[in-house]
């Protein structure tokens, strides 16, 4: 046999045989030979009468133990395998893109377990978060090579769930050369984006839906675009016609990259950045009495494990209640959550009761997702991680 034999516990293959691309380390015979593995190694996953089930990585010291790779046992999981990945990866977005600006491997969705890669145009940028995609690294970008060629490629290895992993954090260029900002093209719109200083691949693409639906509500109007980052809802809102936005995030880089993408579409007049912390800016705009015909709030995770959803859930409720108070009469409210411990029940509740305190009535106009280059594995809900909605106040 090509790769060492695991065995699943009696009874614990039935997530499995339903096509769940994980398996936990309390469903395996996790014997002394077991626990002797290198984290990421590739081993053959079998039933406890001796069935085989799949390739997987394997780490013994996570709790997600096994990530499937392959259904085949007698696949080979090598450079040629993660290269025929990405290539029907690429087929996929370029049947969905015109230009070569979007998120090309989202992890188990797209076969490769614990992988993102993000192009921006010649320069990738990736996050290998599981052990096993971080021992493949060599293959993969010899991978990524004969298939894209890239100028550059940027390993943002510096994700907390790298901890889980046992993995060490890093930010390094792998392949090529790259000095500062990128250019990025979404909407009909120039970016720049920072691939080596930025926050996770220096752009959220999963939004991109998103942004253009909240440009409409944006026309004619005055709009805060709170946790604004590098400015992503800021100028697609400015471009399609708001009058004035203004942009607040705590972090002086992002705001500085959506001054110079607004200065690139010629937005410049329209746009006006603000460093704060998101709720001490809610609080001083409401004392000042300021009203803004959409607000979107798009911040980070506020519940980032299980055992935060309760605290995280009130962090929504105050958060819509906030925001509510500053958005105008026949105004519009988008507000969003990433992580995928929260249901969307129970989002869409915590925000209808937030809205509530703030004494707002609304209608939900649009509920969504992220962007189809981020698919969702259907066997894994955690893949289908964002949460959008769009509110119409009375």
């Amino acid at each position: 046999m090509r790769y060492p034999r695991l065995n699943l516990l009696t009874g614990q293959d039935r997530r499995l045989r339903a096509g769940h691309p994980w398996v936990f380390s309390n469903e395996l015979q996790m014997d002394a030979a077991a626990k002797a593995l290198p984290p990421g190694e590739i081993v053959c996953l079998f039933t406890a009468d001796g069935r085989p089930l799949a390739l997987a990585q394997f780490n013994p010291h996570s709790l997600i133990a096994a990530r499937v790779v392959s259904r085949n046992k007698d696949a080979v999981v090598d450079a040629k395998l993660i290269e025929r990945r990405i290539a029907r990866a690429l087929r996929l977005r370029e049947k969905l893109y015109e230009q070569p600006y979007y998120r090309l491997v989202h992890a188990e969705a797209d076969g490769l377990p614990g992988l993102v890669v993000d192009r921006f145009g010649d320069v990738l940028v990736c996050q290998l978060n599981s052990a096993g995609m971080a021992r493949l690294e060599e293959p993969l970008l010899d991978a990524l090579q004969n298939v894209l060629a890239p100028r550059a490629v940027v390993l943002r290895n510096d994700s907390p769930v790298r901890e889980l992993e046992g993995l060490a954090l890093e930010v390094r260029v792998a392949r090529g050369e790259i000095e500062g900002p990128t250019l990025l093209v979404e909407n009909d719109l120039t970016y720049l984006a920072d691939p080596l200083g930025g926050q996770k691949t220096g752009w959220y693409y999963d939004q991109r839906d998103n942004r253009a639906f909240a440009a409409r509500l944006a026309r004619g109007g005055r709009v805060l675009d709170l946790y604004s980052y590098s400015g992503g809802f800021a100028v697609a809102a400015a471009a399609a016609g708001a009058t004035q936005v203004l942009a607040i995030d705590r972090a002086q880089g992002g705001l500085d990259l959506a001054q110079a993408s607004a200065e690139r579409n010629g937005l410049s007049g329209v746009l006006t950045t603000e460093r704060q912390e998101g709720f001490a800016a809610l609080d001083a705009l409401a004392a000042d009495k300021q009203r803004f015909d959409l607000v979107v709030a798009d911040p980070p995770a506020f519940v980032r494990s299980k055992r935060d959803l309760k605290p995280g859930l009130r962090g929504y409720r105050k958060l819509a209640r906030a925001c509510g108070v500053l958005v105008a009469e026949s105004g519009f409210l988008a507000i969003a959550c990433c992580s995928h411990n929260v249901p969307a029940e129970a989002f869409v509740d915590e925000v209808h009761r937030g809205l509530r305190d703030a004494g707002r009535s609304a209608r939900l106009l649009r509920q969504a997702g992220a962007g189809p280059d981020h698919p969702v594995h259907p066997a894994l809900p955690e893949s289908g991680y964002l949460k959008c909605l769009f509110c119409a106040l009375d």
